[in-house]
Order: C-alpha cells, then structure tokens, then sequence
C-alpha cells in the first residue's frame, strides 16, 4: 500500500485548481464550526444571572442571540454542504476526463493484460471515493476539528481541571481509530477488486448471451455472478462491522470520562469551586463536543475507502502510456516497408513471437501472410503501427526508422480491416468518417461507401447515412459490417492498408461483395494481408509463409506451389478439406 499521507496530498493537488470554491467553502465551514461554542457560553449568563435576578435587561437579548447563532449556523452550513458539492463533482469529472485521456494513450500490452472492467470500473466507480475523500472528509474534519478547539477553549476557560479529565478520552480514541484504519483500507481495496470482477461477469454474460443460451449456460453464469456477488457483501459486511465498532468504543470512553466530570463537578459544586451556569455550560459544552469527536472517530471509513480508491485511480493513471519518443514526421508515404533481422518477445512469453525476419516489401505491393495458426502473421502486421515495439532489428517505411517517427504520422499512412470489425453505436456516417475524417462532407461519404459496395444496403436503411447501428453494429449483417469497416479505410486513403482475416467469417455471397470492395481499397496502396483461407491470397504479388516465428518460404502462388514445401501442403490440405 501507498503512504497515505503522500496519497493524500497528491489527492489535494486534484482540488487546487478549485481553490476559490473550495476557498469559500471552508470559510463557511469554519463559519458553521465558530458558533458552535456560542450557545453553551450563553447557558452559564442565563442560569447565574437569568433567573430570580433583577437590574439585568441586557439578558432579554439572549432569546434573539440563541436565534440568531442557529441561523448563521443554517446558512452556513448550506453554503458549505452546497460549495463541497460543487467542488467534489468538478475533481470527479476532472479525475475521469485523466483517466480516460490516459486509457486511450495506453500500450496494446496493458490491455492484453487486464480484462476490460478494470479500467471501467476505476473509471465509473473508484472515483466517487476519491473524491469524497479529497473533499467531503476534509470538510468534516475541517469543521469538527475547528467546532472541538472552540468548545474545548470554552471549557479550559471554565474549568481546567475537568477539562483536562475529559480530555483523557482523546488517546483511547485515537489508538481505537489507529487499530481499524489499517483493516478498513485492506478491506476496501478487496472491495474494489470484487467490484471489477463483478463488473467482468457482466460484461461477459452481456456480451455472450447468446452463448450462454445456446449452451445452457445460464446456471454457470448464474452461479459465477452469485459467487463475486457474495464475496462483494462479505466485503461490505466487514468494513461495516469495523467501520460500525469505532463509534460505540469511542462513545463508552467518552460516557466514562463524563462519569468522572460529573463526580468531579458535583466535589467542586460542594465546596462552592463552580456555579450552576458554570456546571450546567460545562456539561453543554461535553455534550456538544461528543457529536464532533464522533464525526471525526467516523470519519476514518470513508477517509480509508477513498484512500483506497486513490490508490486504485493513480495506479492507472501511473500506467506507462505509450512510447511516442519519435520527432520525424512522415508525410504521406509512398509505402515501402523493410523488416530487417525483426525479433519479438511478448512479456512473460517462454519462445520468440518472431525471430530474423527479413522482409522488403516494394511500393503498391500486395504481399499475403499465411501460414499455420500461431505462426506470426498478426505479430508481425501488429509492429508496423507499432503496436508494439520489436525487441531487435528495424523496420523502416520509405528508409525511415518507425521508431524515430512520431505516432500520429506513422498511423496516419495506415488502414486496417480486420476479421473483428468494430463499430461504434452512433450512426452509419459517423462510422464511416471516424477519427481524423469526421468532418468529411457527405459527398465524400457516400463516395466511399460506393467504393466499398455499401451504398444499396445503406439506402434501403430507415434514415440512411442517418441509422443509427446499435452496438458494434448490432443491426448490421457481417458483411454489411465488413463493408463499412472497407468504407471507413477507404475515406482514410491511407498509402498502407493491413487486412486481417478480412473476409473469413463471410458467407459466399458476402464474401463475394466483401472481395470486391476490398479490390478497390488495395489498388495503389501497399498491402498486407493475413489469411487462413489460401484461395483468397492466390493473386498476391507475394506470399510469405510464416511457421513458429519465421519466414519459411517467400514467392508468388504457382511458385510456391511448384516447391512442394508447407505452403503447397497447407493448400493441398485446404482443398482436400473441401471436398
């Protein structure tokens, strides 16, 4: 765990650039605590000289003052409930705006890493904590601390000796809020744990609903919620009963030492030492100081789960983003790419992904990728976006070294289409000209589309470019879905375009439309494609075959075929497959 004072001040730096509001609100706290000592002051006048007491017309204003301090009390108070309010929801939606900035500049890496309801839920859910801790708590102990020094001057100033007996009780309180800090923030950070695993059998079972009916899944899935579920209230359950025991130890400590003020003030009452005002102000004053000694005892759960939730939230904020070390910008580039001697390791990975790969690949070349399953076809297109970094060798695009490239300059010459499309819930145009191209006009659009053989069944749609798809595409066919993803790169019309698997999830009418656009995305542009299915990369200026890392074999479809090596078993067993 995280130093907690070091947590917090870095949770304080959030709350600086609200430092006017924040400002006010604590000037109103401080407001709200300061009266808290004015009404016990006002008993010891009204009881020693109040009552049976002639010659004393100043007293009549005492009524008004017990008036007026509650309503300086009750504005202030909402001015500062109003002005916390305020600046937590601004660190809130400050923190998430980071946050989410930071999860779009992170490696591919840390998402091969972490299911998806991680950084959601830090996102959605953690924040909320911190930010009660940064503000909320702070308030509370701001007022309750302020409302403590004013009730215990008030006391100190009638009777320094009870005073001093009644302080005792403070070191109790603070051992007894020392013992559960420790088990509060374990427990919360366990909490926040189950909140993601909760969060990833969701998403799961969403997602896969269709699975999960079609296999009778749903007493599995059923039971996996039931599971996180319960362990989540376990968890809750513990923080209450910790968070719940700090109270009542606390309040027994201080009924003892109340015990003690009383015996001691009714010695002192006998021996003449105190008047009834003096007694009666005193023990005002205790009563009052109780309420804030035990918001301050309380605070120490919210206090943990926030700090708890911090550390959660600067754990993803502290995440390495991406390496954008590059200074050179590209241009738009003709589209040569050179591998030479390219090695890659994935972290935590026993063999090579790739090992000597040695590749040159000429302007408006189209070179297929194919090989067994685990090969690295999908490592090595993954490098040229420098989706990761290759662990030896160079790649270079027109002589130039990726790694020296910035990039949005190097990502700009390349379009990929992949066999998982994604689409964004919005609509078919705003699909389309995505990124860097959203403000293409519709004629552009529409000519892209065209391209892509996407305009008919985009026009037979109930509002057109202006249909909104649903979830990644939800309302779409695959090869509708393909097409838009062929439009999309189309628009882009970047000099380099990566097809992975394009078309193999397809039927064959879809497939048939699908080939077609994907002709008139390749023309003039060079072009990776990665392939299981040999009849579909048989035109390839190319073919490399890549087995357990490496280049097998390079030539053309009836070259390789004329070797008799694994390309031509692999396309001989394809097809005896087939019949």
């Amino acid at each position: 765990m995280q130093d907690s004072r070091d947590l917090y001040l870095r949770l304080l730096g959030h709350v600086r650039p609200h430092w006017k509001g924040f400002g006010l609100t604590l000037a109103a706290t401080a407001l709200a605590a300061a009266t808290e000592p004015l009404f016990p002051a006002l008993m010891k006048p009204l009881l020693d000289k109040g009552f049976g007491q002639g010659g004393n017309d100043w007293l009549a204003w005492l009524p008004l003052a017990i008036i007026g301090i509650f309503l300086l009390r009750g504005v202030a108070g909402f001015l500062a409930s109003y002005g916390m309010s305020w600046v937590s929801n601004r660190v809130i939606t400050d923190l998430r705006q980071l946050m989410f900035e930071r999860l779009m500049r992170l490696p591919a890496s840390y998402f091969d890493a972490h299911a998806s309801s991680v950084p959601a839920t830090r996102i959605a859910y953690d924040v909320n904590g911190v930010a009660a801790a940064a503000t909320s708590t702070l308030t509370v102990l701001i007022r309750d601390t302020l409302s403590v020094i004013g009730l215990v001057a008030w006391l100190l100033y009638l009777n320094w000796k009870l005073t001093l007996i009644s302080l005792a009780v403070i070191p109790l309180t603070a051992l007894v809020v020392r013992a559960f800090s420790k088990r509060l923030r374990k427990l919360s950070l366990a909490a926040q744990e189950g909140m993601a695993q909760m969060n990833e059998v969701l998403q799961e079972s969403i997602r896969g609903q269709k699975v999960v009916k079609i296999f009778g899944g749903e007493a599995h899935a059923t039971s996996r919620f039931s599971r996180v579920n319960n362990a989540l209230r376990g968890y809750g359950m513990r923080q209450a009963i910790a968070a719940a025991a700090v109270a009542p130890i606390t309040q027994i400590f201080a009924s003892v030492g109340l015990a003690i003020v009383v015996y001691v003030a009714m010695q002192q009452s006998a021996g003449n030492e105190t008047t009834i005002g003096g007694f009666v102000s005193f023990i005002t004053a205790m009563l009052l100081l109780l309420a804030p000694l035990k918001h301050l005892a309380d605070i120490n759960a919210p206090l943990q789960r926030g700090l708890a939730a911090a550390e959660s939230v600067f754990r993803m904020l502290d995440e390495a983003a991406e390496v954008d070390a590059g200074t050179e910008q590209l241009g738009r580039a003709r589209g040569e790419i050179e591998f030479a001697g390219v090695g890659l390791r994935y972290a935590g990975a026993e063999r090579e992904a790739l090992a000597a790969i040695d590749l040159r690949i000429r302007p408006g070349e189209t070179v297929a990728l194919v090989g067994p399953s685990g090969g690295g076809k999908t490592s090595l297109v993954n490098l040229v976006p420098r989706f990761y970094h290759a662990g030896s060798g160079r790649i270079r695009i027109d002589g130039h070294d990726i790694e020296t490239l910035t990039l949005g300059s190097l990502r700009a010459n390349i379009a990929h289409v992949g066999q998982d499309v994604f689409l964004f819930d919005d609509t078919v145009a705003a699909n389309i000209a995505y990124g860097g191209k959203r403000d293409a006009s519709r004629s552009e659009i529409e000519a892209a589309a065209r391209a892509a053989h996407a305009l008919e069944f985009i026009a037979a749609m109930p509002q057109g470019f202006d249909t909104v798809i649903g979830e990644n595409g939800s309302r779409l066919s695959g090869g509708q879905r393909q097409r838009i993803a062929i439009a999309r790169a189309i628009l882009k019309d970047a000099p380099i375009l990566i097809l992975d698997e394009a078309t193999s999830a397809l039927d064959s009418e879809s497939e048939r439309a699908v080939q077609e656009a994907l002709e008139t995305l390749m023309k003039g542009r060079t072009t990776l494609v990665i392939a299981h299915r040999l009849s579909t990369v048989e035109h390839a200026d190319r073919i490399v075959v890549l087995s357990h890392g490496r280049i097998s074999e390079i030539g053309s479809h009836a070259e390789l075929l004329a070797t008799g090596g694994l390309y031509a078993s692999l396309y001989r067993l394809q097809f005896a497959e087939a019949d």
